[in-house]
């Protein structure tokens, strides 16, 4: 078997001295280059599994080759080797296309994580995304958008470079995040995805970074966090706009770090993991009230997919009725009912407030109470929780103000959680509202 090649290029004899017997010892075959000129003139000349550069250069900067490999070789994954501290310069590499960085002074333990990654990317595919049938079962759409997000999917799934996922409720953050897991080189390790807003806030420490027995009540043994469970694979913070404040300061010195602390304990951990977050709020307007720390929301943000909603891909509604009709089926052990024409017409002509979700929790519904093996349009039952018409009708009829809005909240609450089984997540993200918010206002207003 042919040994993997990688081209070092550093001006520091001793780094590079550093780097090749580092490689060498990883059975990976090193060829070097001072200056950024000689890069090049070889990169021309050789097919190279990696590449790792410097930032400062005699004739230029890390950043020129980054985008001369992206022109080049593509296929090629890049580390650029930033002064430590020097994140804004690690985030610019990593837009541009590099594969992730590393810190001076190299850490080695995080160096052979880097390369072993690397080696793992696999050459772009020529074709479309329509010739990957894995992503094409697991991820329904054949819409520009969704055709134009798949073959996004495809591309940054190669990089290490943090993901900002942003899209409404319902329409597959998580979806696209495991898509991203699972076609990148990180894909034979743990995905780990949490919910920021399940979390109670006198917890999120411990849950992130786990503790040690005895630090707090109740911790009774060693914990491992999140970020021990991902290690070597993928963290997704869904929901990252519900972590509050002091908890953002935590979470940008891991990410940044790549180490964390548990609770209780006086060192720091190691970890490799790769973070992708999302959010159906907008973390910028966040950022502008000062209720999300700009420097994570830079460091999170490193590359941004935007989920288009239901509303937006209604051409994708008929494959998606029909997959979830066979689901469904096959999930209650029935024969799939026919869906005739007027269905598929009824939902394409409905807004979605709740998206994807919606849609399955409409189906799941009208399935369920439908007597005949065809669904008509009178099973589909369509929400008007998120109508304009909401209080239409309601008379306030002299009751205190505060009391009327209850009474409307309760009522939609009410609504929401009948059109979701009692599932208060989805209800939550139907409603626009995030999961603490939704428990809150349940004990409020005494819903059970």
């Amino acid at each position: 078997m042919t040994q993997p090649q990688a081209l070092l290029i550093d001006d520091e004899p001793d780094i590079l001295e550093l780097l090749s017997i580092t490689l060498i010892r990883m059975g990976i075959d090193c060829d070097t280059a001072p200056n950024i000129s000689q890069a090049k003139a070889k990169i021309d000349n050789n097919n190279y599994n990696l590449c790792l550069t410097d930032m400062k250069l005699p004739d230029g900067d890390g950043l020129e080759l980054v985008t001369y490999l992206q022109n080049k070789r593509p296929d090629t994954p890049v580390a650029v080797i930033t002064a430590h501290g020097n994140m804004q310069t690690a985030i610019e590499a990593m837009k541009l296309g590099a594969f992730d960085f590393i810190s001076k002074p190299v850490d080695l333990s995080s160096l052979r994580n880097i390369v072993s990654n690397a080696l793992k990317v696999k050459p772009s595919e020529k074709e479309s995304t329509k010739t990957s049938p894995t992503l094409s079962q697991k991820f329904i759409g054949e819409t520009d958008n969704m055709q134009r997000l798949k073959q996004l999917i495809l591309k940054v799934a190669k990089s290490q470079a943090p993901i900002y996922i942003r899209g409404e409720s319902g329409t597959g953050k998580e979806m696209v995040a495991r898509l991203i897991h699972s076609n990148g080189p990180r894909s034979d390790a743990p995905f780990v995805a949490i919910n920021c807003g399940a979390i109670p806030t006198e917890l999120m420490e411990s849950e992130f970074f786990g503790h040690k027995k005895g630090s707090f009540t109740g911790a009774q043994s060693d914990k491992e966090g999140l970020f021990k469970t991902a290690d070597g694979g993928t963290l997704f913070l869904d929901e990252i706009a519900e972590l509050p404040l002091n908890m953002q300061v935590k979470l940008l010195r891991a990410v940044q770090e790549r180490s964390i602390r548990p609770v209780g304990s006086e060192k720091e951990h190691p970890v490799n993991v790769r973070i992708l977050s999302a959010s159906h709020t907008d973390l910028s307007e966040m950022v502008e009230k000062d209720s999300f720390r700009q420097d994570l929301f830079y460091r999170i943000n490193v590359i941004e997919i935007n989920v288009p909603p239901l509303r937006e891909r209604v051409a994708d509604i008929p494959a998606l009725v029909d997959y979830f009709v066979r689901r469904l089926a096959d999930r209650n052990q029935i024969t799939p009912p026919s869906i005739p024409e007027a269905v598929i017409k009824k939902l394409q002509q409905y807004h979605f407030p709740g998206n994807i979700r919606e849609l399955e929790n409409i189906l799941e519904r009208a399935i369920t109470l439908s007597l005949d093996e065809t669904l008509n349009a009178n099973d589909i039952l369509l929400s008007q929780s998120n109508s304009s018409q909401t209080s239409d009708g309601i008379e306030r009829n002299g009751m205190p103000l505060e009391d009327f809005l209850e009474d409307i909240e309760k009522t939609e609450i009410a609504k929401a959680l009948e059109q979701t089984g009692g599932n208060k997540t989805a209800a939550a993200d139907l409603l626009g509202i995030s999961f603490r918010t939704m428990r809150y206002k349940c004990k409020k207003l005494d819903i059970d």
